[in-house]
């Protein structure tokens, strides 16, 4: 096929603008249809067997813990798939520590989702509030930078919170919102590896302007300890019984008074101006064919339904007005230095540092791993 000539699956509504690695077969479906099937087959536990494998995994989560404070840890951001967590671990009768990273992003719909998790657990919540300063400067840093990943500051800095917090804890179990039905198809190209701190700490030294003394690097220290020493388990149970995003809202509205915030991610307001200005304006990804997709390969919607939304605008008009205004003012930027950078080339994450594997820089980790398995 010619690079340059349009083309769409005919199974999902993924396509090859700013997708250079999709592929299609011979009746024109692409390579993500048939992932999320072999992701869904190896993953997705239904019925009897999904909920025998969720009562066993409570089980033995609170048979390790019953002598700690914690059975486990959960993330949330007030989102629909944190939330449900929520429910499913009160359900469980499980005693989670709640963990939230706000980096000054939070809608107030989120922040009141958040206050009334807490309530309906009646549980600990731990937040890091990062410092604002210092991650205004991440965040300008990405965008001179042209990465089109910036989502990778607040991951990167979630992922080494949880694992802190964890280990101080003596909590061996993350019970988390990630799963298949509704999160499995991504084109590797719109993202990058959120544990690679090289990465950040390149970006930020070529376009960063104040230096970085609070903000959570997942070093590779970090990774050594948490990842080899005190190894956590991330539990998925959202993969063991069928997970509509409809039926799933109206569950967590009723429980726990759940607000919509009408978005995927859009709790966040930078994620909401990111996902639906900034990655189709500069790098021409429009994240709702993903996330369309992934609900057609589940079965919760037709392709053609699809379809209709996507010719729907990504932004309403008034609401894009007021939220690049509120964004650019709040990261110190003039709309002008904006516009500007808006229409600098997007560049690639390789184009900087790239963090390589840890055993090529600690040689002697391997066998001191090896050893501390002989003793576990």
């Amino acid at each position: 096929m010619n690079n340059n000539t349009y083309q769409q699956c005919t199974k999902t509504v993924m396509d090859n603008i700013a997708d250079p690695n999709i592929t299609f077969d011979k009746d024109g479906i692409c390579n993500y249809w048939y992932s999320y099937h072999d992701a869904a087959d190896e993953g997705l536990l239904h019925g009897k067997e999904g909920r025998d494998k969720w009562a066993q995994t409570i089980d033995k989560i609170k048979a390790d813990s019953k002598s700690k404070k914690y059975d486990c840890i959960i993330g949330v951001s007030g989102g629909v798939d944190s939330t449900y967590i929520a429910y499913l671990v009160k359900k469980a009768k499980l005693r989670p520590l709640v963990v939230h990273f706000d980096n000054g992003w939070n809608s107030e719909i989120a922040v009141n989702n958040i206050t009334k998790i807490i309530k309906y657990l009646d549980a600990d919540l731990y937040t890091l509030v990062v410092d604002w300063e210092e991650f205004k400067d991440l965040q300008r840093a990405y965008l001179k930078a042209g990465a089109v990943d910036i989502e990778v500051l607040t991951d990167h800095a979630i992922i080494g919170t949880l694992y802190k917090i964890a280990a101080k804890n003596n909590i061996k179990y993350v019970i988390s919102g990630s799963n298949i039905e509704t999160e499995e198809l991504l084109p590797e190209s719109w993202i990058y590896n959120k544990k690679d701190f090289i990465n950040i700490q390149d970006i930020h030294k070529k376009y960063g302007e104040i230096k970085l003394k609070s903000y959570p690097f997942f070093s590779i220290f970090k990774k050594i300890y948490y990842l080899n020493f005190k190894q956590l388990e991330f539990v998925s149970p959202i993969n063991w019984a069928p997970y509509n995003k409809q039926q799933v809202k109206n569950i967590i509205s009723k429980e726990i008074g759940w607000v919509d915030y009408g978005g995927k991610h859009h709790e966040s307001i930078f994620t909401k101006f990111y996902q639906n200005f900034i990655l189709p304006e500069k790098f021409k990804i429009d994240k709702r064919k993903a996330h369309l997709s992934n609900l057609i390969c589940s079965g919760q919607l037709s392709r053609d339904e699809a379809l209709v939304e996507l010719k729907l605008p990504i932004y309403d008009p008034k609401e894009l007005i007021v939220d690049k205004e509120y964004v650019v003012k709040k990261l110190g930027l003039k709309v002008e230095e904006f516009d500007a950078i808006m229409n600098k080339e997007p560049k690639s994450h390789f184009d900087y540092e790239i963090e390589g594997a840890i055993e090529s820089h600690y040689p002697l980790l391997t066998p001191l791993k090896m050893i501390y398995n002989l003793f576990r």
